[in-house]
């Protein structure tokens, strides 16, 4: 959330933290929110940026919008898992060793994190 910085002015939060925060509000629920809800939830933010960052979410295909006469509602297209999964892929495609990358993720991972995905390349494809 904008803090106070240096000479008391508020921080700017960056576009692609505001776009977590909007994805994490709508993850919270089941249903569907419209921007004032959304808005509600995170605080602090005026409706218009809100609807902002719901449009840059819909155009990268983040969110899906629900139209119920003039009110439109958004609801996420994946969840956290499937979302951060898929910027894991993303960030293999880019690299130009993977494998290299893959190891040096592995060796970051903590005994718990490690010890599950032993468990999940034993049993292997889903």
């Amino acid at each position: 959330m904008a803090g106070g910085g240096p000479h008391g002015r508020t921080e700017r939060r960056s576009s692609g933290e505001l776009e977590s925060e909007v994805l994490a509000a709508l993850w919270s629920t089941e249903r569907p929110l419209t921007p004032a809800e959304i808005q509600l939830e995170i605080g602090g933010l005026a409706y218009n940026t809100v609807h902002t960052i719901l449009k840059r979410l819909y155009d990268k295909g983040l969110v899906l919008r629900e139209v119920d006469g003039r009110r439109g509602a958004y609801r996420p297209a994946k969840d956290a898992a499937e979302l951060t999964a898929q910027a894991m892929h993303d960030a293999l495609d880019r690299g130009p060793d993977p494998i290299a990358v893959l190891r040096r993720f592995v060796t970051g991972l903590s005994p718990e994190e490690e010890h599950a995905l032993r468990e999940l390349l034993a049993r292997g494809p889903a």
